[in-house]
């Protein structure tokens, strides 16, 4: 079915047309309909699905319709949990709204930036405004902006903004709503904590699920390569220059791990940049933006950091440590093999990682290869032996697996609430 059939006005096609988009996604095709009669929502899908056009459409569609008022309050309400995300939101409403007339004015506001230039640009009214918690609320407790009239809430990546421990924001934020709006909660999966969330905000919501809960996406080729933690860099070294990787998003798990890749890439005159938490805006901006133009063959980013990374063709996506949490596995891989398109995702795993490496196995449901490469081989783990085939395997996969005796199990634990 095309965009035609689905209600939405000829601006919005000629934008939806302009962006090289001709049939919408399964979340689109679900989303939009179930907007525009202005039905909650709770949806369900993995990264890289549509999901930002899947509610955007419809919301300008519908504003485009109203009549404005000459103070320009806040209608529309977009939360994100990090300030790329909230960028990148910001950039699509804009881009898709760009030919309705008169034309709707969007803002974005994220902490990590100095509060006053946003304070301005509130003063004049905006419909569509996107934000974090964090920084919404200190613009509403300095009278910086009203919610009062708010027709439409987004929760965008609810779960993450849970994980980051941003309820009470939330709730806040809520308070100082309208009763009468409509609630869209879009979500990777629905956990137990998103359920509870849901109680008392959505009202007899449409609910759309377009992939299994936490599935890793099919297009991606996903590959864990054994070896010694002291050799991880210059294994990844070898995979980059050896396969002519000219763009690759790597993770780590802190901040310092980060930093200290970024720079040892950079000595092997592989050209990368970090993106973390402790680097001021312009650097995140700089170092993303760089990163997409193909000025930076290497980012290397933090999971928190790396939420909102929208990038259509991105081919590698590498973990140089496995999450703390099995489920950001599936949103880390899901930065690749987007819209339709192969992706490959690449674990480096010393032996400390391999019940991590398990867990997400048995999350997926499915099991991840194991490889060894000549002159990076694992001391340290034992040769991988033939993995049981779980239920849902087909015949065939000869997938490998490393036995090790039960150890310690990585848990899903609550990170601290990062500046935003």
């Amino acid at each position: 079915m095309p965009f035609s059939k689905l209600g939405l006005s000829d601006p919005l096609l000629r934008a939806i047309a302009e962006a090289g988009y001709s049939a919408p996604s399964p979340i689109q095709l679900q989303a939009i309909p179930a907007v525009l009669k202005g039905h909650d929502l709770l949806a369900a899908a993995q990264t890289g699905t549509g999901k930002t056009a899947g509610f955007a459409l419809p919301i300008l569609h519908r504003l485009s319709l109203k009549s404005y008022s000459s103070n320009r309050p806040v209608r529309v309400l977009i939360l994100t949990p990090t300030r790329e995300l909230a960028a990148q939101v910001g950039e699509s409403v804009g881009k898709y709204g760009a030919h309705l007339h008169p034309r709707l004015k969007t803002e974005v506001v994220f902490g990590g930036v100095k509060i006053n230039p946003q304070m301005m640009r509130l003063r004049g009214g905006v419909d569509v405004l996107v934000a974090t918690p964090g920084r919404l609320l200190d613009l509403a407790n300095q009278n910086a902006v009203k919610l009062d009239k708010v027709e439409t809430l987004v929760l965008d990546e609810a779960d993450r903004m849970l994980d980051m421990g941003f309820i009470r924001d939330i709730r806040k934020i809520i308070a100082l709503l309208p009763k009468k709006r409509q609630n869209l909660l879009f979500s990777a999966t629905f956990s137990e904590d998103i359920r509870k969330l849901t109680t008392g905000l959505l009202v007899n919501p449409v609910k759309i699920e377009v992939a299994p809960r936490n599935t890793a996406a099919e297009m991606i080729e996903q590959t864990a390569f054994l070896c010694n933690k002291a050799n991880k860099t210059e294994l990844l070294c070898h995979l980059i220059k050896s396969n002519n990787w000219q763009q690759v998003l790597v993770f780590t798990t802190t901040k310092h791990g980060a930093n200290r890749l970024t720079e040892k890439l950079n000595k092997v005159d592989i050209k990368a940049a970090a993106i973390h938490g402790n680097k001021s805006q312009g650097a995140r901006t700089g170092a993303l933006a760089g990163f997409k133009a193909g000025e930076i063959r290497v980012l290397v980013a933090t999971d928190v950091a790396a939420r909102g990374i929208d990038i259509a063709l991105l081919p590698h996506v590498v973990n140089f440590e496995l999450p703390r949490s099995p489920a950001d596995y599936v949103h880390r891989i899901g930065r690749t093999g987007r819209a339709g398109e192969e992706g490959q995702a690449v674990s480096l795993i010393s032996h400390d990682e391999v019940s991590a490496l398990r867990l997400i196995e048995k999350l997926i449901g499915v099991p991840i290869k194991r490889e060894q490469i000549v002159d990076f081989e694992a001391s340290e783990v034992a040769p991988p032996v033939p993995l049981e085939p779980p239920r849902a395997q087909r015949p065939g996969n000869n997938a490998r697996h490393t036995r090790k005796p039960a150890g310690n199990q990585t848990t899903n634990k609550a990170r601290p609430r990062g500046a935003v």
